[in-house]
């Protein structure tokens, strides 16, 4: 777009002026506008390029802000191992100099994605937490966000009670709104354990959920746990039931239903078996595990050890 057109004629006019650092920083630009466009390979040759010509003239700052890119690009990438290493090398190099708050706040940002990348709820939040007071307190957009990303860590976690009273402290009703309003939607539903509700949310709150790709990622594992556990609740009461019967009760496709279904027989959520014949779902009830075995191993373990101590002190006496 017109945006990396302008950068490249910069950089090609820094070049001529033998603008080392200035080059160096519209080159950083131009990478993050690849990668806001989706053109990772250019991204991640242009960074790689600017990390072994960066490293040699030691600028700490303009490092932490490669490998912080670096990070968000192997992120989006899917590559949580190099990601997480990048970001290690850009705290690395900040440690070392004064970093401003701002970029502080992007370095906790990016630690709390990967922690909850990780399903790590509880750090995640306090990374997130951190960056949400610093750029809370230099009045930055990016708070919101910050602030949303918070309120699904305490979902995630199976904290969604917490939700309300984080949105109405002080921090929180600075930033009330239909971002505020939807996570606050999709807390309530998941504490009704209600699949329409968080459908609703959804849909009511597109822009705002799905259109955010770290939100939209967890919310479609969230949205896992909440179907299975409805199946679950809906399928307690039978031994032998219809997937259709299931599928209307729960008011979704029956090939949604029966996929949904086999994964969880095979992931050894509920124990049973389906009948695609007949279109029904088989539920069998938990045995109750055999306590003879383990205590019959036990015995038998107990009668070596004293056959074993037996034939030492026989030893000893033929010994004598």
């Amino acid at each position: 777009d017109w945006s990396s057109d302008v950068c490249k004629e910069q950089v090609e006019w820094a070049k001529t002026e033998k603008r080392t650092f200035l080059r160096q920083r519209i080159e950083l630009r131009l990478a993050s506008l690849y990668l806001d466009s989706k053109n990772f390979q250019e991204a991640l040759v242009l960074i790689s390029s600017l990390l072994s010509e960066v490293k040699k003239l030691d600028d700490k700052l303009l490092l932490v802000d490669i490998h912080l890119l670096e990070s968000r690009a192997h992120h989006l990438l899917r590559n949580l191992a190099k990601s997480r290493a990048a970001l290690t090398s850009a705290r690395t190099a900040a440690n070392a100099i004064y970093v401003p708050l701002l970029l502080q706040a992007e370095i906790d940002c990016q630690s709390g994605t990967l922690s909850a990348e990780e399903r790590d709820y509880k750090t995640g939040f306090s990374y997130f937490f951190e960056a949400f007071e610093q750029s809370s307190s230099l009045g930055e957009p990016k708070a919101l966000d910050l602030l949303k990303y918070m309120l699904l860590c305490k979902i995630m976690m199976n904290d969604a009670g917490d939700v309300p009273g984080i949105i109405s402290s002080k921090a929180g009703l600075k930033y009330t709104g239909r971002g505020v309003d939807a996570m606050k939607a999709v807390a309530k539903a998941y504490q009704d354990r209600s699949l329409a509700a968080f459908q609703g949310a959804l849909s009511a709150y597109d822009a705002e959920l799905v259109g955010d790709p770290l939100i939209a990622t967890h919310l479609a594992s969230l949205y896992d746990t909440l179907l299975e556990q409805n199946l679950v609740r809906l399928i307690e009461p039978f031994s032998r039931v219809e997937i259709s019967h299931v599928a209307s009760l729960i008011s979704l496709p029956v090939e949604k239903v029966e996929t949904k279904l086999s994964q969880m027989i095979l992931d050894k959520k509920f124990s049973g078996t389906l009948d695609q014949g007949a279109g029904c779902l088989e539920v069998f009830e938990v045995a109750a595990q055999d306590g003879v075995y383990p205590v019959t191993l036990e015995v038998v373990e107990s009668m070596g050890r004293v056959v074993d101590t037996l034939f030492a002190r026989s030893q000893k006496l033929a010994a004598v």
